[in-house]
């Protein structure tokens, strides 16, 4: 069984990523406790998911998956992108993010709110192996948030699957089976076959 170290702190991402990779068959470990969070100075979701990749792997001496996600406003040329988690400045949060975001769209026809959830996914060995796979996620922005579940945008994000439910309307089972990050680990189980 394949095992490897969880790069991300975020007790959220933690529990979506390890409930798809057990169902893969993939054991994880917690990040080790002692390591400092890595700075995201990459330009692209890719770039950031390998820096976390290989923080943990150094710092653990084991495989460690790392992943950085984006969403993509098409609107917003694509903005925040690979600011999403930063998107409102110091001291963001997922409140601040998604009021700046809805500020940005306000007076946007629904029609032109398209945007898409893209997760990079990162292996990286101790011998210096790379492994990088990409889940997406088309939708739309809704005018406010909506439900309870998930984190981050999901209140204001309807994938274009959803039957009119925002991603924090679904349960933790339907995220974790159609969620960007969903698609991104089950792209991983592929890659690692």
């Amino acid at each position: 069984m394949p095992t490897f170290v969880l790069a991300t702190a975020n007790k959220h991402k933690t529990a979506e990523m390890s409930a798809v990779l057990a169902e893969l068959g993939i054991e994880v470990l917690p990040r080790p406790i002692d390591l400092a969070d890595v700075d995201e100075t990459a330009d692209t979701l890719i770039g950031n998911a390998l820096l976390k990749a290989h923080a943990v792997m150094e710092a653990s001496g084991h495989a460690a998956v790392a992943d950085d996600t984006g969403l993509f406003v098409d609107a917003l040329d694509g903005a925040p992108g690979v600011y999403s988690a930063r998107y409102s400045g110091e001291g963001a949060t997922d409140e601040k993010n998604v009021q700046k975001l809805l500020g940005a769209l306000s007076g946007v026809a629904a029609e032109s709110r398209s945007a898409t959830f893209r997760t990079v996914i990162a292996v990286v060995y101790p011998d210096g192996r790379e492994i990088v796979v990409e889940g997406i996620l088309p939708g739309v922005i809704i005018d406010e948030p909506r439900g309870e579940h998930g984190f981050g945008y999901d209140p204001v994000f309807l994938p274009d699957l959803a039957n009119s439910r925002t991603l924090a309307e679904m349960t933790m089972e339907e995220k974790n089976e159609h969620s960007h990050r969903a698609r991104a680990l089950r792209a991983l189980a592929e890659a690692l076959r």
